[in-house]
């Protein structure tokens, strides 16, 4: 996936994300050998409480998977 693409993908999961009062952050660390590196979560917006990611360091997702969780949302 071109850089282009993947910022077009990110930014539709980041509208879906917003219109279900949810808000997708991206981890800030900036080495690819980082853990969390250029993974993604998704926090409640009102609460501010995780949603989905990994417990540890609240990262982990890839964009896939961030829509995928979404999806499931939306269809609840």
């Amino acid at each position: 996936m071109s850089a282009r693409a993947y910022k077009i993908h990110e930014n539709r999961l980041r509208r879906m994300a917003q219109r279900q009062g949810l808000r997708l952050e991206k981890c800030s660390r900036r080495d690819p050998h980082a853990l969390g590196w250029r993974t993604y979560r998704l926090t409640d917006h009102a609460t501010n409480t995780l949603v989905a990611g990994d417990r540890v360091t609240g990262y982990g997702l890839g964009l896939d998977d961030v829509e995928r969780v979404l999806q499931r949302v939306d269809t609840s």
